[in-house]
């Protein structure tokens, strides 16, 4: 058992939503509480400004991208900011990019400098879920050690240090490819532990992972109502989850969650599934949850469709939105246990199919999004969306045939789910390899 005195400082930034969403999760043990690194009590008003500029101007371009020509136009120049090169052939990656030399000029002009004398008067390890925090650790000397939580599949160069080789980040990789790459940056083995990407504990259910599993067993009857799937890998199920004969949940109507990014570049295709799947949903056959997150617009622009489509009334219509980041962590996970489809882009919730949830992806939006889905994709736990506008015609054969089923339990059996426990071991433990996990591919 964890010993309570043993905290870390946790450190994030509030841009979009996955950042936070992997910061959450370690808020137990976090000191005072995570610090959002562009917005916490006593941040300089240059330094805040600095930031949301940042912020403000990727959201504008990521709604601004559906627009013809000018909009592909303005987003690849951003994308190529942050762009990922091809892994293949293995090659020294170490040169420095533009986007990290954009971010160390800020640093050495003050960025973060004074967040880190003040968590310099307690220097318990640090982790942060962002690369620039780290950064700016490192240049400031912070004095505990410093852990960088990567999150995405596959990461750009910024998210090593300038001089990766003498760095004394210590990098959290959600899979082997982003340790391989980090290594490509320069980054020395030793400093890189691959542990998963950080998963909400209530989602889980602690080591014997009961929730998690409870959740699944459901969920496999929900989106198999034909049996095909459960006849076919019945050994597999019982080798790896429970015999099939445990499998006795009465099939009821699925349940979709539909999650958009940060910028809400997505929304219309939450409202084509409550038009397509009017009817479906009227006679109970889709149950489907709506995520606004903190977006009071995007609240309203659902709002506003429930009603025009006449499913107001309709008990088994939700729109997921809070106030605050981790109030709206706190209700999307509670929504994730009878969830029974994840339909959002490939962002940090592409990891989510470690709880066995099966994605249909809409198209990526950005570099790092297009290697997630490619590695969603080779898990087998990840399915690019058809068109929305047959939706109503394409799920159920989908359904029918046990495809998702296979999604969900693929997701189970190679996506790493225990994340959270491995990082809270090796920061406040030291201990490697005492957690049992799947390969983390």
């Amino acid at each position: 058992m964890q010993n309570k005195k043993q905290k870390m400082h946790v450190v994030t930034v509030d841009m979009g939503y996955g950042h936070q969403r992997a910061a959450y999760p370690l808020a137990s043990v976090s000191a005072g509480g995570v610090i959002n690194a562009n917005q916490y009590k006593g941040i300089s008003k240059n330094e805040e400004r600095s930031w949301q500029k940042g912020r403000k101007w990727y959201e504008i371009i990521s709604r601004f991208k559906k627009v013809p020509i000018l909009g592909a136009v303005a987003f690849a120049m951003m994308d190529n900011f942050q762009k990922i090169e091809p892994f293949y052939p293995r090659r020294d990656l170490s040169k420095t990019s533009s986007q990290q030399r954009y971010f160390y000029k800020k640093v050495k002009k003050g960025l973060g400098k004074d967040l880190i004398t003040t968590l310099n008067k307690k220097p318990i390890p640090l982790v942060t879920t962002f690369f620039v925090p780290a950064y700016f650790a490192e240049y400031c000397n912070y004095e505990g050690q410093i852990y960088c939580v990567v999150c995405d599949a596959d990461v750009a160069r910024a998210w090593a240090p300038h001089d990766a080789r003498h760095s004394k980040v210590i990098y959290l990789a959600p899979n082997k490819r982003v340790k391989e790459r980090l290594q490509l940056y320069g980054v020395r083995p030793n400093k890189i532990y691959v542990t998963g990407f950080p998963l909400p504990k209530e989602n889980i259910g602690g080591l014997q992972q009961k929730i998690l599993k409870a959740d699944l067993k459901v969920r496999l009857c929900n989106l198999d109502p034909k049996g095909i799937y459960r006849h076919k890998y019945k050994n597999l199920i019982g080798a790896y989850l429970c015999p099939v004969s445990e499998l006795r949940a009465k099939p009821k109507g699925v349940t979709i969650t539909f999650a958009v990014g940060g910028a809400g570049a997505q929304r219309e295709i939450g409202v084509t599934l409550l038009r397509v799947l009017k009817k479906h949903i009227k006679a109970g056959r889709i149950n489907l949850n709506l995520v606004a997150g903190v977006r009071n617009d995007i609240y309203r622009f659902f709002e506003e469709a429930v009603k025009r489509y006449g499913l107001a009334n309709a008990n088994n219509v939700n729109i997921i939105f809070a106030n605050n980041k981790y109030d709206y962590f706190k209700i999307f996970n509670r929504a994730l246990r009878t969830t029974d489809i994840l339909w959002t882009k490939p962002s940090e919730l592409t990891f989510y199919s470690g709880l066995g949830l099966p994605i249909i992806m809409a198209p990526p939006i950005g570099s790092q999004e297009k290697y997630n889905r490619d590695w969603l994709q080779a898990l087998g736990a990840g399915i690019d969306s058809e068109n929305p506008e047959y939706v109503d015609e394409w799920l159920f054969d989908w359904l029918d045939s046990g495809w998702l089923a296979e999604a969900a339990m693929q997701g189970y059996l190679d996506a790493p789910k225990m994340g959270t426990y491995h990082i809270e071991n090796i920061v406040l433990h030291n201990k490697v390899e005492e957690i049992k996990d799947v390969q983390l591919l």
